[in-house]
Parts: structure tokens; sequence; C-alpha cells
């Protein structure tokens, strides 16, 4: 090897290893049996697992594969942002800055070819315009309405969630790209919202 390929394989590792630290961010939405808070590092291995498994429900011409790519990066930026749950109470403009800090600096340790491509997947994602990011959005906004099903609606309570905002902020999100799911979920969610 040369020094480039070895330049190139120490920047890809240092991403590598700095993304293992996803694995420590602590969601307010907790693991299908209630039993402790989910990580954000299963949160996106599970959400990639969802495009798999429900790319049925995409709308024609989502490219399922860039979606699972969209989803296994989204949320990196929490390493540094830390994980801001949609019900709870932040500062939209300030997460918003922490984001795009926090993308920089974790995207820019890839080699700059790999870090641009990166980089613009997750501005992709966040700008929620493409058919490949709203139908992402989608099975983002999905999979804890599935964990918070399973367990007797317990995270909508703790956040004093109410019909509104669930609309609003998840049914919205899921509806416009994935309908039929959204269908499906609201179905089951809206007991919780009487």
């Amino acid at each position: 090897m040369d020094h480039g390929e070895d330049g190139r394989l120490d920047r890809q590792l240092a991403f590598l290893i700095e993304a293992d630290r996803l694995k420590h961010v602590l969601r307010a939405t907790t693991l299908v049996d209630g039993s402790r808070p989910e990580n954000s590092g299963e949160h996106s291995w599970h959400l990639a697992l969802y495009a798999m498994v429900l790319a049925d429900q995409a709308p024609p011409g989502v490219s399922i594969d860039r979606v699972i790519r969209m989803l296994l990066i989204h949320d990196l930026v929490e390493i540094d942002a830390g994980d801001a749950p949609i019900h709870g109470d932040y500062d939209p403009v300030a997460l918003a800055l922490a984001e795009e800090a926090a993308a920089d600096r974790i995207f820019g340790l890839l080699p700059p070819d790999q870090s641009a491509g990166f980089r613009a997947l997750w501005a992709e994602f966040e700008a929620v315009q493409t058919q490949d990011a709203i139908f992402a959005k989608a099975l983002d906004r999905s999979q804890p309405v599935v964990h918070i099903l399973q367990n007797d609606g317990r995270g909508w309570r703790d956040y004093g969630v109410g019909r509104d905002g669930f609309l609003r902020l998840v049914g919205a999100r899921v509806e416009r790209g994935a309908p039929v799911l959204w269908r499906w979920l609201w179905a089951r969610a809206e007991r919780y919202f009487r």
C-alpha cells in the first residue's frame, strides 16, 4: 500500500470508529419489550430493515438502496447533538445548528469524495423534498409508533402527547410517504388519543 491508500483507510476507519459512538446515544423510545431505552445505533439499523421489509409501501420511483443508506446515516449527528424526541421540549433552531455542525465534523472525517456524498445524503434526508427522503422520513416516524404500540402507549403518556401533536408531527409525515402504512398505524394508535 502506498501512503495515499493508507491515508484514505485512516480516514475511513476514523469515521467508522466515530460512528460506533452512536450506540451510546439513548433515545426516548424503548425497545419493543419496554426493558430499556433504544439507542440510536439500534434505531438506525432497525430503520434500514424497515426499508427492506416495507419496500412495497414506497411510492413508485423510490430507490430503496438510497433510502437504506439515508437511514443508516441520518442520526449520526446525534453523536454530537444528542437525541431530541419530537414530542419533547427543545429549541429547533439551536438543534438544527448543532446538527449542521455535527454533520460537518463527523462526515468531514471521511475522505473528501465520501464526505461530500454522505453529507449530501444526510442533507437530503433532513430537507424531506425528494421521494426517497419522504419515504425515509415516513419510516423514521413509524418505527417509534410501532414500539410505543407494543408498550401500550407508554411513550405517548410519558411525554403527554396529544392527538393534534401526534397527527401533525407523526401522522402528516407518515401519510405523505407511506399512506397505507399510516392507515395501519392510525387504526391501532387512535384509541390512545381519544
